[in-house]
């Protein structure tokens, strides 16, 4: 048979992965910051336009709470995703363990 009702961990696990899926984006934002300039090709552009567009209203408002460190211009050193990445896992201890 087909469990046609869906449980709380069904939901619990369905909200896992999507947490897992968001840091997985947050870790690409990182890495194409370190690329100055890519290339341009049409559909990497769409792939990174999508990874900053999603990832960036989230990691903004830690970059209100803790300015980039260091240098001037485009070499400051940015730590706010190391503290939004720590929030998104308590968020989802929290979140998971009450719906586990």
């Amino acid at each position: 048979m087909i469990p046609l009702a869906i449980t709380r961990g069904d939901v619990a696990d369905y909200v896992s992965a999507l947490i897992i899926v968001y840091i997985g984006l947050i870790f690409c934002n990182i890495l194409i910051s370190y690329v100055p300039r890519m290339p341009y090709r049409p559909w990497l552009r769409a792939v990174l336009d999508f990874i900053t567009e999603t990832t960036d209203p989230y990691l903004n408002i830690f970059r209100r709470l803790m300015r980039p460190i260091g240098g001037a211009g485009g070499f400051a050193f940015d730590l706010s995703p190391i503290l939004a990445l720590i929030v998104l896992g308590i968020a989802e201890g929290i979140v998971v363990g009450a719906l586990s």
